[in-house]
């Protein structure tokens, strides 16, 4: 199946998927048949700053268009912070959209969490991912965190890479929701948060929701 993908928002966390897409690919011998098309991400923060979800769809409709004119048979958006007009996109999308905020509670579920932190943008901190996890205790960050981590990801996403000093904002607050909040486990619910966490131990369990994304679009592809 030839995926699209809804990418640039931001860089590093559209190259986040096509890297894990390319492996799954080889592992299973076949072959990837993709096409990515770029969605501005300055446009996408200012559009979810003001919960513009109406423009952002309109934009994401404009190139799944493309994305289906090079023979794209679904469609996935790279990017967790996109998410916020995902309803309003699947209503006009002319292709299947492959839903995150569908995967990661379905995929949490089975795997038995009960309490869970969460890492993010201020908006997917506050509303625990737009409320796509109604049968969890979602814990967003407690005291001065919720600001420093919303500004270290936000700079982050938009630089594609990742300091010391924001790596240490979000692992100090990954631990602050287990030890002293009582997370099982905390979300990375943003999709370029694998520049600070992989290859790393942050001392407590890190579920990349990306991750949960991509195996539902993998499963789909393989169909």
């Amino acid at each position: 199946m030839h995926i699209g993908l809804i990418g640039g928002i931001g860089p590093a966390a559209t190259d986040h998927y096509y890297r894990r897409l390319i492996k799954a690919f080889a592992g299973r011998a076949e072959t990837l048949d993709l096409t990515i098309a770029h969605a501005d991400a300055a446009t996408l923060l200012a559009h979810l700053s003001t919960n513009d979800t109406a423009a952002q769809a309109a934009i994401f409709l404009g190139l799944t268009r493309r994305l289906a004119a090079a023979g794209a048979q679904v469609v996935a958006v790279t990017s967790i912070g996109g998410h916020f007009c995902i309803e309003d996109f699947k209503a006009v999308s002319p292709l299947p959209v492959i839903d995150l905020l569908s995967s990661v509670p379905d995929r949490l579920q089975k795997a038995g969490y009960r309490t869970v932190g969460i890492l993010g943008t201020r908006t997917v901190m506050q509303s625990a991912m737009y409320g796509c996890l109604p049968m969890l205790r979602v814990l967003p960050p407690r005291d001065g965190f919720l600001d420093a981590v919303h500004q270290s990801y936000v700079d982050m996403a938009t630089a594609g890479v990742v300091t010391e000093a924001q790596r240490q904002v979000f692992f100090d607050c990954g631990r602050d929701l287990c030890e002293g909040a009582g997370a099982e486990a905390v979300l990375l619910a943003g999709t370029d948060l694998f520049l600070a966490f992989d290859g790393r131990d942050p001392g407590f369990k890190a579920v990349d929701c990306a991750l949960l994304h991509l195996e539902d679009l993998i499963e789909a592809a393989a169909r």
